[in-house]
């Protein structure tokens, strides 16, 4: 039997033709205008702990991250960074600060790439060449990450404060010392924790660069506020086109900033959708428990990665139409619910059977699919 979800048949829109960019190799992941947009976390776990430290990157992994970035400020870290880098599933990008000894040790563990913040490492300039040469011995590209927190000093004092085109300035010049040597397998980022000042800092490099640009808004705060401000910024900034990888960067575990990433990418048909629950918000015509309704499918349908859009509706206004135009919805109301598959009722349930009813549907289109629940996996969810 074949079912058809109705997905379109060309190309799903985007809203802007991304920013033209040089290309270049994290590991296999490419990274640049001819590649998908790539979603990032860093890992938690002290890295020196090789065995912790790869089984949150398996976690990571699972969730759907691209390329991860682990913490490198000690000794330790630096003899962890061979083994870590050689059996992680994804590639493996060493985060230093400080101490640029550490640079030449990640790139020799062979790290998929080295994230640098000149702003504090020691003499930064001075040692561009040395690691320029490194870098290109071993194919390794450099991310340039000037944050505002600790933005280089000269520039401190230049502009009296981490302005747009302070951070912009940092990045660019960086770049520039490292372009005096021949090395352009450069990704930048600027990072503030102010969307509006952030947002602008990317639009100048754009302007002024064909580098590609790591998007974060940095200690953008708890899960629910570091949500609103990375889809805020990470939104006005894809919607011009610009951005390459990104990072949403959530006072909550890395997993759960690689779900809000890729939801923010599928939302924006900049990654291929997978599970997606359309649920009213409900109001006083409602005669169900919508958000009881929404959240026992959700956990019901957890591990499902087949592109399937639900939806869970509780009144009789908008419930049959965004039922009907789902692949699978129900239309509740009067202690019963019209369970609907691409359009058509094909029954009528008691409420108390609505949530087994909608799971035991989409566990059919997706065997009738081909497709499978992996167990233990996490889903991309919207719930509206």
């Amino acid at each position: 039997m074949t079912v058809d979800l109705g997905m379109p048949g060309g190309p799903a829109p985007v809203l802007a033709e991304r920013r033209k960019t040089r290309q270049l190799q994290v590991g296999p992941v490419g990274v640049g205008s001819e590649s998908p947009i790539s979603v990032q976390t860093m890992t938690t776990t002290v890295t020196a702990d090789i065995n912790s430290t790869l089984q949150q990157i398996a976690e990571l992994t699972a969730a759907g991250c691209d390329i991860v970035r682990v913490a490198c400020p000690s000794a330790d870290d630096a003899e962890a960074l061979p083994a870590i880098a050689k059996k992680s599933q994804i590639p493996v990008i060493a985060d230093i600060h400080f101490q640029p000894k550490y640079v030449f040790a990640a790139i020799e563990a062979g790290c998929a790439a080295v994230r640098v913040n000149p702003g504090n490492i020691r003499k930064f300039d001075d040692k561009v060449k040395e690691i320029a040469q490194a870098a290109k011995d071993h194919g390794t590209p450099i991310r340039i990450g000037v944050n505002a927190g600790s933005l280089d000093p000269r520039l401190m004092e230049k502009y009296g404060k981490a302005t747009p085109e302070a951070l912009a300035e940092s990045a660019l010049w960086e770049a520039g010392l490292f372009a005096e040597h021949d090395f352009h397998d450069i990704k930048i980022s600027v990072k503030h924790n102010d969307p509006v000042v952030m947002v602008r800092a990317y639009e100048i490099l754009a302007e002024q660069c064909d580098y590609p640009l790591h998007l974060g808004v940095t200690e953008a705060g708890p899960a629910f506020q570091g949500t609103i401000k990375s889809a805020t910024a990470f939104g006005a900034l894809l919607r011009q086109g610009i951005g390459d990888t990104i990072r949403v960067s959530l006072s909550a575990p890395p997993v759960e900033e690689i779900k809000v990433g890729a939801q923010i990418l599928q939302s924006l048909n900049l990654r291929p959708r997978k599970l997606e629950i359309v649920s009213c918000p409900s109001c006083g015509r409602a005669q169900v428990d919508v958000y009881k309704l929404a959240d026992e499918v959700t956990a019901g349908l957890e591990g499902m990665e087949v592109p399937l859009r639900v939806a869970v509706m509780g009144c009789v206004v908008n419930g049959p139409g965004e039922a009907s135009e789902a692949d699978l919805g129900v239309a509740s109301g009067n202690g019963k619910g019209q369970i609907f598959v691409k359009g058509e009722v094909i029954k009528t349930v008691p409420e108390h059977q609505i949530v087994e009813t909608l799971i035991e549907e989409a566990m059919r289109i997706a065997e009738d699919m081909g497709e499978t629940v992996e167990e233990g996996a996490s889903p991309t969810v919207s719930v509206s």
